[in-house]
């Protein structure tokens, strides 16, 4: 684990909030060199991102956070870091289950997903303009 990421039961939690019943995921947290490393490997794209998800059938999956990148937007946002660690869990989850945001329709069903999700575990919608402001009054 990165110092200063969640603690892993906390990953757990939110993995759990939108992973499917009986699926297996590993979630991990890397640095920003092993995050460039397989954002270049997998998606030709040579920088470091926040999360990618790994799908190999409809129940696994691994899901890689990317700690230095999550701090910075959260940071940048004015987001609580336990928020953008939520929505970036949620989120790559959800790829996990097939959703995607290639297109207009397909990323609004998305992101009607991870609000709700994101709803029952206590934050904030992530996509409003006042999503950091509602995250501080908590």
């Amino acid at each position: 684990m990165v110092p200063a990421a969640p603690p892993a039961a906390l990953l757990r939690r939110y993995a759990l909030a939108a992973a499917q019943p009986g699926s297996t995921v590993t979630l991990r947290v890397v640095g920003s060199a092993e995050s460039k490393r397989l954002n270049a490997g997998f998606r030709g794209k040579k920088r470091a991102t926040n999360v990618l998800s790994f799908r190999y059938d409809r129940r696994q999956g691994d899901v890689v956070l990317c700690h230095p990148v999550i701090r910075k937007e959260a940071k940048a946002q004015r987001k609580p870091l336990a928020a953008h660690y939520a929505h970036l869990v949620v989120h790559g989850i959800l790829h996990l289950r097939g959703h995607d945001h290639l297109r207009q329709r397909d990323a609004a069903r998305m992101e009607r997903a991870e609000i709700r999700i994101l709803r029952r575990l206590g934050f904030a919608d992530p996509y409003s303009d006042n999503a950091a402001e509602n995250e501080a009054l908590k």
